[in-house]
């Protein structure tokens, strides 16, 4: 009972802390809120709202057909521009797409001659030109089908029933809000327990804990408790308001499910946070160590590149991380509802690495209270 009650009044000394810390409390609002709508919002995997210009050699009935077929949203309207100006414009930026319609082009297909449409593509809006080209693609042989009312001239071999579950429009929103949710909680939990260690030596307290009878352990998981309930209340307020009302996503999955995982995997990166807390002597060095070890995390744990496209090394190397299973995880419970007979292998992986960063924690918490004593 001593040592729960000692674990229990430190983390309310933390929680206290954490409330004179202004700096800190507007990262946590900025991360649950902006950091998650913002990309979510504004940014897609979709086309949408490209920049096009048409130069109309032909025209024809077909090619002002093909003009009038680009619509928003995926393009903004489309420009008649002359072949001259093809190569300034793109120089410029002002067109992603420029699509000449050469003349006879109509005449050709009427006569079952071979007829070619030019796309000039600035590569430099990557994202766009790769989905913008089929599109484009889709977009004229369509149009001219329905023009000579033609049938496909050779039949599909294989008719494809294709259904899509869990995000059944294709949504980019719903894959980036719950992505950047995932980050922001293990971004956050790695800097608000070093950050606590930091701020501990930096204002001597530290000290005023080592001369109490309080064993590395309690401050640890004092630290750990504390700092956890607050990135834990600051996620479901997020996942309620934020990516539930603002972006209007559905989750389907079970809340209570979600938060037994969000606690292992903070037990586990709140442990990483406090030995790069132990590792570091100021917070821009705690920075420093922070980052290479996030953007690690972020990029390489499947959230944005699913883990199967990676190199062979890289996949063993990141199933190291609690996040690469934290990712899995979640995706299962907030978009597939799947239960515990689903994921408990997830869970108890990330466990089981939270108890192996606690202990190497620890071990360096404790010579690093040795050092301060001698």
């Amino acid at each position: 009972m001593k040592f729960l009650q000692s674990v229990f009044w430190l983390g309310l000394k933390e929680i206290a802390s954490l409330r004179q810390d202004k700096v800190m409390l507007f990262l946590m609002t900025f991360a649950f809120t902006v950091f998650i709508y913002v990309p979510a919002k504004e940014t897609g995997l979709e086309m949408r709202n490209a920049a096009i210009a048409v130069v109309d050699e032909d025209n024809s009935p077909l090619s002002r057909q093909l003009f009038t077929s680009l619509l928003p949203p995926y393009f903004q309207k489309p420009h008649i521009i002359q072949f001259n100006e093809i190569d300034k414009t793109m120089s410029q930026g002002i067109y992603t797409f420029v699509l000449l319609i050469p003349s006879k082009f109509s005449q050709n297909i009427s006569h079952g001659n071979e007829a070619n449409v030019q796309v000039y593509i600035d590569a430099t809006a990557m994202s766009q030109a790769v989905i913008g080209l089929d599109y484009i693609n889709q977009i004229i042989t369509h149009e001219v089908t329905q023009f000579f009312n033609q049938e496909a001239s050779e039949p599909d071999l294989i008719n494809l029933n294709i259904r899509v579950r869990f995000n059944e429009n294709l949504y980019s929103s719903w894959f980036m809000s719950v992505n950047q949710f995932i980050n922001v909680i293990g971004m956050l939990a790695i800097v608000l327990t070093g950050a606590a260690l930091i701020r501990e030596r930096e204002h001597g307290t530290i000290e005023h804990l080592l001369v109490m009878p309080l064993t590395p352990a309690e401050i640890m998981l004092a630290k750990i408790w504390s700092n956890g309930l607050v990135i834990v209340v600051a996620s479901l307020l997020s996942l309620k308001l934020i990516i539930g009302e603002a972006l209007s996503i559905p989750i389907r999955g079970e809340i209570g499910l979600f938060i037994i995982g969000t606690c292992s995997y903070l037990f586990a990166v709140t442990s990483l946070g406090i030995f790069l807390g132990t590792v570091a002597n100021s917070m821009p060095q705690l920075g420093l160590l922070f980052l290479p070890i996030v953007v690690v995390m972020n990029v390489l744990s499947g959230g944005i590149t699913p883990l199967d496209n990676m190199p062979f090394a890289i996949q063993y190397l990141m199933k190291v991380f609690p996040s690469t299973h934290f990712v899995e995880f979640s995706s299962a419970v907030l978009f597939r509802q799947a239960d515990l007979t689903v994921v408990w292998s997830s869970l108890l992986t990330i466990i089981v690495i939270g108890i192996v960063f606690f202990s190497v924690s620890l071990q360096r918490l404790r010579k690093t209270v040795g050092k301060n004593l001698s």
